[in-house]
């Protein structure tokens, strides 16, 4: 099975989910958001094809990463390639993110969609909207993006937000905070 990356695996991210973590890039994106951050990854037939099996032995070779996170593009474009790869992830006992433009509930709806929410563990979902862009927020470009704790939804039947990461930044120095100040 083949999957598209916009790039080779970016380790020691820490912008792109909790802990230290190795992103893989997708290419290809349909949603073309106003102000995406990665207007790189939007073309399908940009980027590189390389076979799964690839992927798996560079992620094999990645140490000290507390998870993985497909970003892009959408992942979601590339549905299959992206749940064999997760749930390889999974083997490594390493938790999943994923960013995509789609909704959770329109990944719940899509073939394979209910399959792909199974298999991460925490979806970033909906359309960058530069409107409410904002630099305070936790692991998401815009406000109107949810952090979604996917297996808790999937158990609910319902969506389940991870409310520490919808919260706004503080971005008080840590000098500056009353209870960091030694006396």
């Amino acid at each position: 099975m083949k999957i598209r990356l916009a790039s080779d695996l970016q380790t020691d991210s820490i912008v792109d989910g909790p802990g230290i973590r190795t992103v893989i890039w997708t290419q290809g994106c349909g949603h073309a958001c106003p102000g995406c951050h990665n207007p790189g990854t939007h073309a399908f037939n940009g980027g590189v094809e390389v076979d799964v099996e690839e992927v798996k032995k560079a992620l094999d070779e990645v140490e000290g990463q507390n998870g993985v996170t497909f970003s892009g593009g959408d992942p979601v474009y590339q549905i299959e390639p992206v749940i064999e790869l997760a749930k390889y992830v999974k083997t490594k006992n390493l938790n999943v993110w994923l960013y995509s433009g789609f909704t959770y509930e329109e990944i719940l709806n899509l073939p394979k969609g209910k399959e792909l929410l199974a298999t991460i563990d925490c979806l970033v979902d909906g359309k960058f909207d530069i409107k409410t862009r904002s630099l305070d927020l936790v692991f998401r470009g815009s406000e109107n993006q949810r952090v979604i704790d996917t297996k808790e939804s999937l158990k609910k039947n319902e969506v389940v937000i991870i409310e520490k990461y919808m919260k706004k930044k503080d971005n008080t120095p840590l000098y500056q905070k009353k209870e960091d100040i030694f006396v």
